[in-house]
C-alpha cells in the first residue's frame, strides 16, 4: 500500500467520474446523494455492497433486532436526510424523537433537565439505529439510479465490493489534477475530487499521507440494547460516573409507536472497569447497570449482546490534500458521551456541498484549491470546539476533588435553575 506521484512523468489520465466518494456509509452515503443534482458525474466506492431493495423492504418491520449502534439526529440532521429524500422512509422506521433529558452526577445533588415544550419544539432530538438510516440511503441511492436511467440524467456509478490499496496522482489533458485509487479487485477508479468518508481508520487519508493528532481516553465504551421495568417516557438519561458517563437513550417498539420499555445503552469507563463489566454474566451486568442509573425506569430486566471498542480522539492536521478532501470520521473522531459523532460528520457533508455549489456557480471546478479551502475553514473550528467541550466535559466529570464535585454540582443546578440558559443549551445542540 503506498502513494505514488506521478506529476513529474504528467501523465495523462482520464476520470470515470468527476466527484467519487470512497465510503458508503452514513456520511459517504448521505453526501453523494446531497451531491447527485449537481450535474457532474458522482461515483461511490466501497469495500461492501450496496443494501438492496430486499433489504429495504424489511425497513417498517417490528421485529427486527435492535442495532446496538444509534444515532442521535439533531435537527440539522434530520434537515439533511429530507433534503437527499431519506427521511421520507426513515419516518416509517423504528425511530423515536424524545421529548426530555435527564443529566445528573454520582454522589452529587446537581442536575440539569432539558424539555423540547420549552423551547417549543417537538423533540430534543431523534433516536434511531444505524442500520435503519443505512438501509434508507441505499434504498434512495437505488431508486436515484433507476430514475436518471429512466429519465435520461446522470445516475450516481457504484464501485462496490472493493478497497483502495495504491493511491497515484497524475494530471489530465487540461492539466486538471486526478487521482487514481488502484483496488483489491485489479481495478482503478479515477476522479478529479476523491472524498475519503472511510471512517475513523480512513485507508485513502492514510495512502494520501495525511497525519493526524490523537490519542487514547484509556476508555472503552460498552454498548447494547437493554429492557427496562418502566416505560422510557421518551426521556433521554445520562448519568456522570467517576469512571465515565453512562447514557440511556430512548429507542421505539415500533414504527408507529414511539413510547417503549428498550433502551439502547452506551456507558463509557476506564479501561479496567469496562473488562470487568463486560467479563460479567447478564444477571450480574444488568444489576450493575440498575445501580449505575440508580435504579432509573425501574431498573434492567434484560440486556443483548454487548458490544465493547475502545476509545480515541483523532483529528487530521489539515482536511485537504491536493484534490483529497476528508470529511466524517475520517477528518475527526470524539468522545461519545454527547452522541454528536455523526452529527458532526453530516456538518461537513453539508459544508463541502454547499461550496462545491457555489464554487461551480462561479465557475470555479470541483477540485479548486479556493473552493476545498472554505470547506476547510467552515469546518475546523467548529469540529475543533466541539472536541474541546467533550475532553472538558471528560475530564471536569472524572476529577474527584471535593472542590471541583462542588463546582459540577453548582453548575448544572446554576444551569437548571436559568430558563433562558437551558434553553439556549438546547437549541444549540440540535442546530436551531
Amino acid at each position: 500500500m503506498s502513494l505514488d506521484s506521478d506529476n513529474s512523468a504528467q501523465q495523462t489520465l482520464q476520470t470515470d467520474c468527476d466527484i467519487l466518494v470512497v465510503g458508503a456509509g452514513l456520511v459517504g452515503a448521505t453526501l453523494a446523494l446531497r451531491l447527485e443534482s449537481c450535474g457532474l458525474r458522482i461515483g461511490v466506492l466501497d469495500r461492501g455492497e450496496l443494501l438492496t431493495g430486499e433489504d429495504s423492504d424489511r425497513l417498517d418491520q417490528s421485529d427486527i433486532q435492535f442495532d446496538p449502534r444509534v444515532v442521535a439526529l439533531t435537527a440539522q440532521s434530520q434537515r439533511l436526510f429530507t433534503r437527499v429524500g431519506a427521511w421520507e422512509q426513515l419516518e416509517k422506521t423504528r425511530h423515536c424523537p424524545y421529548q426530555h433529558m435527564r443529566v445528573w452526577e454520582q454522589d452529587g445533588t446537581g442536575r440539569v433537565e432539558f424539555h423540547a415544550q420549552e423551547i417549543h419544539e417537538p423533540a430534543l432530538g431523534t433516536i434511531i439505529e444505524n442500520s435503519l438510516i443505512l438501509r434508507a440511503l441505499h434504498c434512495k441511492i437505488n431508486e436515484q439510479r433507476e430514475q436518471a436511467k429512466s429519465f435520461g440524467g446522470k445516475p450516481l456509478q457504484l464501485y462496490m465490493g472493493r478497497s483502495v490499496e495504491k493511491l497515484t496522482r497524475g494530471s489530465s489533458a487540461g492539466s486538471r489534477p486526478i487521482s487514481s485509487l488502484h483496488c483489491s479487485d485489479g481495478s482503478v477508479v479515477s476522479a478529479h475530487l476523491v472524498i475519503a468518508a472511510d471512517g475513523g481508520n480512513s485507508q485513502l487519508r492514510q495512502l494520501a499521507g495525511v497525519e493526524t493528532r490523537e490519542w487514547d481516553y484509556g476508555q472503552k465504551a460498552i454498548v447494547t440494547t437493554i429492557r427496562t421495568r418502566e416505560a422510557h417516557d421518551r426521556t433521554a438519561l445520562q448519568r456522570f460516573l467517576s469512571s465515565g458517563p453512562l447514557a440511556f437513550l430512548p429507542l421505539a417498539d415500533s414504527a408507529d409507536e414511539a413510547q417503549g420499555h428498550h433502551c439502547s445503552i452506551v456507558w463509557s469507563a476506564d479501561d479496567n472497569r469496562a473488562d470487568a463489566l463486560m467479563a460479567l454474566d447478564e444477571e450480574r451486568f444488568n444489576a450493575e447497570l440498575s445501580s449505575a442509573m440508580e435504579g432509573a425506569l425501574g431498573g434492567v430486566e434484560w440486556s443483548d449482546k454487548r458490544f465493547v471498542f475502545p476509545l480515541r480522539q483523532r483529528h487530521a492536521k489539515r482536511y485537504v490534500d491536493g484534490n483529497i478532501v476528508l470529511a466524517g470520521d475520517a477528518a475527526h473522531t470524539i468522545h461519545p458521551l454527547a452522541g454528536q459523532g455523526v452529527n458532526l460528520g453530516l456538518l461537513d457533508v453539508e459544508a463541502l456541498a454547499v461550496e462545491l455549489e457555489k464554487g461551480l456557480q462561479a465557475g470555479r471546478l470541483p477540485e479548486d484549491p479556493l473552493v476545498l479551502a472554505r470547506y476547510q475553514r467552515a469546518r475546523v473550528g467548529d469540529n475543533l470546539a466541539m472536541m474541546g467541550l467533550m475532553e472538558g466535559f471528560k475530564r471536569g466529570f472524572g476529577e474527584e476533588s471535593l472542590a471541583i464535585r462542588w463546582l459540577r454540582n453548582a453548575g448544572l443546578n446554576t444551569v437548571n435553575r436559568l430558563a433562558p440558559v437551558r434553553k439556549l443549551l438546547a437549541r444549540r445542540a440540535l442546530g436551531l
